[in-house]
């Protein structure tokens, strides 16, 4: 064999220990993958986005009882009145909460609520759901509105993969992995 061939060879072989090695890691570890957590911030507002347990809106609470916005903008059809509900029950003051009802999925999230942020004048925004949601919701947001910093400050609800059955989240998990890839090809929505 010549020496190209033989380099052409070994770059193969790289490449494919590298993609066995990730896939390896996405499956056995989606935490270290799905999950992006900016640390602690300021900023203008709290997206709350819809879907979820019930574990998205508590963490905009508390996010908000941090003081780390002065105000939550709760994007989702159908999830709207029930985690203003949540909101409320847990202490945030009603004129702190505005809502975006139209939005079904994480890209119309990002489109309905990106006009309101800009209407508004918001430059930080702070990204509230789901571990498993957080990289996609982030670089969804990050790709319609480059001009706005956001933040990403997810829920850690069932975190752990022994709670994953237990709390049913195991098919959302890697269903996220599928989602990722889709927003890629049809939105052009990168994920890294």
């Amino acid at each position: 064999m010549n020496r190209k061939r033989k380099w052409i060879l070994r770059i193969a072989l790289a490449l494919a220990a590298l993609s066995l090695a990730l896939a390896a890691t996405a499956f056995f570890l989606p935490q270290t993958f799905l999950c992006v957590d900016s640390g602690p911030v300021k900023a203008d507002a709290i997206v709350l986005l819809g879907g979820g347990l019930g574990e998205r809106p508590e963490r905009a609470a508390a996010l908000f009882k941090e003081h780390a916005a002065p105000r939550i903008i709760i994007s989702g059809l159908g999830d709207c009145e029930i985690n203003r509900r949540i909101l409320m029950e847990a202490g945030v003051p009603a004129g702190a909460i505005q809502l975006e009802g139209k939005s079904r999925t994480t890209r119309e999230n990002a489109e309905f609520t990106i006009q309101q942020l800009r209407a508004e004048g918001a430059r930080r925004v702070i990204l509230a759901t789901s571990w498993y949601h957080s990289r996609r919701a982030l670089v969804c947001f990050e790709h319609y509105a480059p001009e706005i910093q956001f933040y990403s400050r997810p829920s850690y609800y069932a975190y752990s993969r022994a709670n994953w059955t237990h709390k049913k989240i195991e098919h959302r998990v890697y269903l996220e992995y599928a989602k990722l890839a889709g927003y890629w090809v049809y939105y052009g929505v990168r994920p890294f």
